[in-house]
C-alpha cells in the first residue's frame, strides 16, 4: 500500500521549495525556467510592485507591516527578488505630516529618474492619507540620495492613494484612488494627464465607481490600479471591497485609440478577474502590478493562505508577494486562472497544432482558447510509483491528479495501490519532437488525444499517432 503520510510529506517537502524535476533519467526539455517556483516570493510584503526589467535588474517595494517606511529591493532575476538584500529609503517623520500610515509604495523610471508614489496618513491622524512623491538621480533605486518632492494635489482634499502611473500614445497619465463624499463612502478611481512626474496637467475623470455586490463588501472599494497595453487594449487591473477574503480584482478595458480621459472610453467586466480560491488555500488576492520575463507577462499581487484573521485585516501581516503567468485569450483578453498557491512550477501541456490540454467536469481533453485558464494548468509531481515516474496535479483542484482509469480524470488521491498505479507516468521525450515530452502509461501506451478526447494508446511508428502522443511544455 501507498504510505500517504510519506508520500505527502515527500511532495509538500519538494513542491515547497520548487526543486523537483523528472528523473535524471528523463531527458526531456523542461520549459524555460523563467518564472520562480517558489510562492510565495517575497513574505508579508502587502500591494507588491514589481518592476519591468530596467538594465537588467528587477525592482521590488510593497508595503511593510509596519506601515513607516518605504523598502526597495533588486536582482537580477524575479525569483532573486526572494532572498535580496532589501534597503529602506525613507522612513515617516516622527511627528507632523507623512508621520502616520505609509501604503503602497510604486516605483517607476521616468526620463532618467526614479519616482515613488506612496500614501502616507499624519501622525496625529494617520488615516488623513494622501499621495506624495520622491525623487533619485540615482541609477540604482536601492541607492541613497531620494528626495521628497511633496504631495500630488488632485481636485479634491481628500482620502487617496494607490496612485500609478503610465505613458500611452506621447503623453502621460496618472491613475489612482481617491474618496468623493459628493459621490458616497470609500474610493473610486481617477484619471488624469500629467503635466511631469510631479504634477498634474489636467481635471481628473472619474473612470471607476464600486456599485457592483463584489465590489463592495464589507467598504465600497476601487483601489490599487495597474496598467497593461496589450492587442489595441488599455486594460486596468484595481481592486475591490474589504483587505480580508472579500478582497478581489475587477479589470476596466479601453480601446487603445480611445480619449483615456473620457470615462466613455472605460468598460467594467461585469464579474472579478481574480479572487479567492478555497481549494488552493488563497485568500484576498489584489493589489497587483505587471511585469515581464521575456515576452512573458507576468501577474504581481498579493494573498493570505487563510481564510480567518484576528482583528482588523488591514493589521495582519501576512498579506505574501506572489508571482504567476499571465494568460491571454483568443480575443485578446488577459486570462488570469485562480492564485495558484503553493508549490512547484505550473505548466500547461500543448499539443503540436496548439490546443491544449484541460479537464472539463474532471474530464481530461484537449481544447482552444481555454478561457477557464486554471482548467489547463498542472504541476508535474514525484511520481506515487516512486523514482522515475511523475503524477500530474491539476493546480485548481489540487487535491486531485491526473488518473487512467478506464478513461482519464483528474481525481481525488485516494491511498492505494491501484491509484498509484493509474496516476503515475514515465515522462520521456516526445515521440515527434526531442524537445516536447510523451506521457508513458505502461509497456508501448501513452496519453495520446484523439478528436478533443484525451485517452491512452500505443502510436507504434505510426507518424501522426506520435504526434499527437508529444506534447509541449508551456
Amino acid at each position: 500500500m501507498i504510505d500517504r503520510r510519506s508520500l505527502l510529506l515527500g511532495a509538500g517537502g519538494a513542491l515547497a521549495v520548487g526543486t523537483f524535476t523528472a528523473s535524471s533519467a528523463v531527458s526531456a526539455a523542461e520549459p524555460v525556467a523563467d518564472l520562480p517556483t517558489r510562492s510565495p516570493l517575497v513574505e508579508q510584503r502587502a500591494d507588491p510592485f514589481i518592476t519591468p526589467p530596467t538594465d537588467g535588474m528587477y525592482y521590488l517595494t510593497g508595503s511593510v507591516p509596519e506601515y513607516d517606511r518605504i523598502v526597495v529591493r533588486g536582482a537580477s532575476t524575479l525569483d532573486g527578488l526572494s532572498a535580496a538584500r532589501e534597503r529602506t529609503i525613507w522612513r515617516r517623520p516622527a511627528s507632523g505630516r507623512m508621520g502616520g500610515y505609509i501604503w503602497a509604495p510604486e516605483l517607476h523610471r521616468i526620463d532618467g529618474k526614479w519616482y515613488v508614489y506612496f500614501a502616507a496618513g499624519d501622525k496625529d491622524e494617520p488615516f488623513r492619507i494622501r499621495t506624495y512623491v520622491l525623487e533619485s538621480s540615482a541609477a540604482d533605486p536601492r541607492e541613497s540620495g531620494w528626495v521628497l518632492r511633496g504631495q500630488i494635489v488632485t481636485h479634491l482634499d481628500t482620502f487617496t492613494l494607490d496612485a500609478t502611473t503610465f505613458a500611452h500614445r506621447g503623453k502621460r497619465y496618472f491613475l489612482w484612488a481617491q474618496n468623493d463624499p459628493a459621490v458616497g463612502s470609500g474610493t473610486n478611481l481617477y484619471i488624469a494627464e500629467m503635466a511631469s512626474p510631479l504634477a498634474l496637467k489636467t481635471a481628473p475623470v472619474r473612470i471607476a465607481t464600486p456599485t457592483l455586490a463584489w465590489e463592495v463588501q464589507g467598504f465600497r472599494v476601487n483601489e490599487g490600479p495597474a496598467v497593461l497595453i496589450r492587442n489595441g487594449r488599455v486594460f486596468v487591473t484595481f481592486s475591490a471591497s474589504a483587505t480580508d477574503a472579500r478582497y478581489c480584482m475587477g479589470l476596466l478595458t479601453a480601446d487603445e485609440n480611445a480619449n483615456l480621459l473620457d470615462a466613455r472610453s472605460w468598460t467594467k467586466s461585469p464579474q472579478p478577474v481574480f479572487s479567492t480560491c478555497v481549494p488552493t488555500s488563497q485568500y484576498g488576492p489584489g493589489h497587483n502590478s505587471f511585469t515581464t520575463v521575456g515576452d512573458q507577462d507576468v501577474l504581481v499581487y498579493h494573498a493570505r493562505d487563510y481564510r480567518d484573521i484576528n482583528g482588523d485585516p488591514l493589521f495582519d501581516p501576512n498579506r505574501h508577494t506572489r508571482v504567476q503567468r499571465l494568460g491571454w485569450n483568443d480575443d485578446g483578453t488577459p486570462s488570469f486562472g485562480v492564485p495558484v498557491g503553493r508549490g512547484g512550477p505550473v505548466v500547461r501541456l500543448s499539443t503540436t497544432d496548439g490546443l491544449f490540454v484541460r479537464h472539463y467536469e474532471y474530464r481530461l481533453r484537449v481544447d482552444g482558447n481555454v478561457r477557464e485558464l486554471a482548467d489547463s494548468q498542472f504541476r508535474f509531481v514525484p511520481g506515487f510509483l516512486g523514482s522515475g515516474t511523475v503524477s500530474l496535479q491539476s493546480v485548481n483542484f489540487p487535491d486531485r491528479y491526473v488518473r487512467v482509469d478506464g478513461e482519464v480524470r483528474i481525481d481525488p488521491f485516494e491511498d492505494s495501490d491501484a491509484f498509484g498505479r493509474a496516476a503515475s507516468f514515465r515522462r520521456v521525450p516526445g515521440l515527434a519532437d526531442g524537445g516536447a515530452i510523451s506521457l508513458n502509461v505502461g509497456a508501448n501506451s501513452y496519453l495520446i488525444h484523439d478528436r478533443g478526447r484525451l485517452v491512452t494508446g500505443e502510436p507504434g511508428n505510426d507518424r501522426d499517432a506520435r504526434r499527437r502522443a508529444t506534447f509541449r511544455l508551456k
